[in-house]
């Protein structure tokens, strides 16, 4: 096998630059979201922090966020916020455009924000009527 068919996610998206842009790029549109921003404190930047080291991990990357924090156990570590099923779309729509922004091509984005749906979608602890 060669190195390039060993390429992770990671590598192929562009590695930690990159994933800094797409978080850089994502924040300010949840922070405007109308369904999102009740769910993150004023003070964002240990957010920003945590996704950039997670969505490192997440794309086969560096361990940075286990390292940090241990095991991710993100469902539980979500459970404390009411993630709607509209949450999770509203979610996954501010990831589509911070991946569109940055410019990672149309087939790539379309391959992180697939692999993204299963977790936001596991996050979901809220039915809308409450």
């Amino acid at each position: 096998m060669s190195d390039r068919e060993r390429s992770t996610l990671y590598e192929l998206m562009g590695g930690a630059e990159t994933v800094q842009r797409i978080v850089d790029a994502f924040y300010p549109k949840v922070q405007q979201h109308p369904l999102l921003a009740p769910l993150f404190p004023s003070d964002i930047e240990p957010v920003i922090e945590k996704q950039y080291l997670f969505l490192s991990q997440f794309f086969g990357g560096p361990t940075l966020y286990s390292d940090a924090h241990g095991h991710p156990m993100m469902r539980a570590r979500h459970m404390a916020f009411p993630i709607t099923k509209d949450r999770a779309d509203a979610w996954l729509g501010c990831m589509a455009e911070a991946l569109a922004e940055v410019g990672l091509p149309p087939d790539l984005r379309d391959f992180l924000l697939e692999r993204l749906k299963g977790s936001a979608y596991h996050f979901i602890n809220t039915s809308e009527e409450e």
